[in-house]
């Protein structure tokens, strides 16, 4: 980001905008994405989620300008929506009810070192090139690939495998679903409240650290791997306690300590502070995933478990595209402290709401 801000010359409000254009698009094409997840097939969405991404990536690394790369970015999101919908579903059939939480968080594993990986990849890229270009050019080539090996070995999977996979659809098919709409809807938002107040702000992390806290462009964007890093055992420790103690006290822990998080970012510095706070905004972000999926995966109708997480993908994946552009304009008229701060405490408030609907109807 502090590459691509210099190299176009732009505010805090246009840097946001760049992230919005992708996560808009990806929050919104989640919706037709859970409803094609059953018409189409997984296989061929989960395929273009990985090498059609990866098509967009290479346009947007030979974009000439800021407003022709919004474009590439806005079919990256579209491209990538059909994932989620179509892989946590899979995931979930395969394994019993009561590991659900644990296998979603193992899942999340590769989603998330991803993202722990690439910003470590990337800055040495684009510094080794003098470019940031080359850091989504190269990647794009690579996944791109990998994308056509995994459809293959999808196929070959599918086709030796029926006999095998037949238990864990009966299973599925015969577990019933308490519909608990007092409970779904409130647990839903805390999901996605959580994870556009994490993202967002982790999102600003190297604007924020190059310019208020003096360090060069490399060292701040390799700040966002400190909260990626969680999502490696994160994930598959909050699945895993789900399982045995609940999903709602899990969330709740989490969803809570998301605000306070948000707003200690204004006060840290270059150092172990802002290490602690990053890597305990991860914690929360990734924790919140997988117990987010499981919840509704339990708590909805098989029928309609696509859609209803297609639209829990929706608010999450694209609700930081509306949020960033106003925590950029925050950020360019009142400063960071106060762009932090409004979110923490905004963020709080509706985790706190929350949380007396689902005390109220707790199980």
């Amino acid at each position: 980001m502090p590459l691509i801000r210099d190299e176009f010359k732009l505010d805090y409000a246009q840097s946001g905008w760049l992230v919005s254009a992708f996560t808009l698009a990806y929050g919104l094409s989640q919706l037709p994405a859970g409803w094609a997840a059953d018409k189409i097939g997984a296989r061929l969405l989960i395929t273009i989620g990985i090498s059609g991404v990866a098509i967009a990536g290479l346009m947007v690394g030979l974009s000439p300008s800021y407003t022709i790369m919004v474009i590439p970015l806005i079919a990256m999101g579209i491209l990538g929506g059909g994932y989620h919908p179509s892989a946590s579903p899979l995931v979930s059939k395969a394994v019993e009810s009561k590991n659900r939480g644990r296998a979603l968080g193992l899942h999340q594993i590769g989603g998330t070192a991803s993202n722990f990986v690439a910003p470590l990849i990337a800055v040495p890229v684009a510094v080794l090139f003098g470019s940031w270009r080359w850091s989504f050019i190269s990647l794009a080539i690579i996944i791109f690939v990998f994308g056509v090996i995994f459809f293959l070995l999808l196929g070959r999977r599918q086709n030796g495998n029926s006999g095998n996979g037949k238990p864990a659809e009966t299973r599925t098919a015969n577990e019933s679903a308490e519909i608990r709409i007092s409970r779904l809807i409130p647990f839903i938002i805390l999901g996605i409240v959580v994870q556009i107040a994490t993202f967002s702000s982790i999102s600003f992390v190297p604007l924020f650290a190059v310019d208020k806290l003096n360090t060069s462009e490399a060292v701040g964007a390799s700040l966002i791997a400190l909260a990626q890093v969680a999502g490696l055992w994160a994930g598959p420790v909050g699945g895993y306690l789900s399982d045995r103690i609940g999903k709602i006290p899990v969330m709740l822990s989490v969803a809570l300590a998301a605000g306070p998080l948000v707003y200690l970012m204004s006060l840290v510095s270059l150092g172990w502070s802002i290490s602690i706070v990053l890597l305990a905004l991860g914690i929360c972000q990734y924790v919140a995933m997988p117990v987010s999926e499981a919840y509704i995966i339990s708590h909805s109708p098989e029928s309609n478990r696509s859609t209803i997480l297609g639209f829990y993908y929706f608010a999450s994946r694209g609700g930081p595209g509306l949020l960033m552009p106003a925590m950029g304009w925050l950020s360019d008229k009142y400063g960071f402290i106060t762009s932090f701060g409004v979110v923490g405490v905004a963020t709080l408030a509706i985790v706190f709401i929350c949380s007396l609907f689902l005390w109220r109807n707790r199980e």
